[in-house]
């Protein structure tokens, strides 16, 4: 690749990744982070809260970007509900702060299908045009930040769920693989406790989320958003019943009422027509990223 590519939020899930990928590719890679520095050798790492604008300012001088890819941000939608100014400020004014700092080089904003909210099924699969009716303050953020970078000429993906090792343990699929290597270690009873398990969701692995990633950069048009998932809705049941599969631990499913969303959207299926017509497709299974997941909290549990 040859560029120089800045990743706001690198130490993430998805950052860790595409970080990794991009040195493979011979890109010189640099990248944001807050508290805590990631493990990322080769990787030029700036540490940042994106609400400084000044700091934002001179990390841009000193790494001198081709282009930015925008991942920095509060991603939890149950956490949402209890701390919108904190979502508000780091998903849209921190975001602002980093479109500022970038100026006219190429950016890529990560959103989320969560910003369509509760579309009815005779219009799933869901396609950009679809109007957005954000149902938790973490979506309304994410819609907030998409009128912020389009205008600005920033590629906008939107994100349906994604699979792989390196999640935050406080989401729900690394949750459930958490307490199942716990009962693995005799540390919990064989009971798996869960939320909402009718919701469907799309999901792609890490991979394949990366290959997006890179795909925009390259090829994404200003200004334009692009869906991004498999186009298969699976139901958060189905896939508790196969990471049990994987995880070979057998446990019982306890339903939660604390562990239920104030507003959980029923139904995401993506539509990724126009990011297909790029030349994306998903090339990993959910099984095979649901191994990785296992794999990646047995080890460390």
């Amino acid at each position: 690749m040859g560029s120089r590519i800045l990743v706001t939020g690198v130490a993430g899930f998805v950052g860790q990744h595409l970080a990794q990928r991009l040195l493979r590719d011979g890109a010189q890679v640099s990248g944001t982070y807050l508290r805590d520095a990631p493990e990322l050798d080769g990787v030029e790492l700036f540490e940042v809260d994106i609400l400084d604008q000044e700091g934002l300012t001179r990390i841009f001088e000193s790494a001198r970007p081709d282009a930015v890819i925008h991942l920095a941000g509060l991603s939890h939608v149950g956490a949402s509900w209890k701390d919108l100014s904190s979502y508000f400020q780091i998903n849209v004014l921190g975001a602002e702060n980093v479109l500022a700092a970038a100026g006219d080089r190429r950016v890529i904003v990560a959103s989320s299908a969560e910003v369509y909210g509760v579309v009815p099924p005779h219009l799933q699969p869901i396609d950009e045009s679809q109007p957005l009716a954000p149902a938790s303050p973490y979506a309304m953020t994410k819609a907030a930040m998409e009128r912020v970078a389009r205008p600005r000429g920033a590629v906008v993906m939107r994100s349906f769920n994604v699979i792989g090792p390196g999640q935050a343990p406080d989401f729900a699929l690394p949750t459930f693989a958490g307490q199942l290597a716990a009962m693995r270690h005799g540390v919990q009873e064989p009971v798996l406790r869960v939320g909402n398990l009718a919701a469907q969701r799309d999901f792609v692995s890490a991979e394949d989320a990366v290959e997006a990633y890179l795909l925009l950069l390259e090829h994404g048009e200003p200004g334009e958003v692009y869906n991004m998932g498999s186009g298969v809705a699976l139901s958060i049941e189905e896939l508790v019943h196969r990471l049990i599969v994987v995880s070979g631990v057998k446990a019982r499913i306890e339903v939660d009422p604390e562990r239920f969303r104030p507003a959980d959207i029923p139904l995401l299926q993506a539509d990724a027509g126009r990011l297909e017509a790029l030349g994306w497709s998903p090339r990993s299974d959910v099984d095979s990223a649901l191994k990785q997941l296992w794999n990646s909290v047995a080890e460390t549990d």
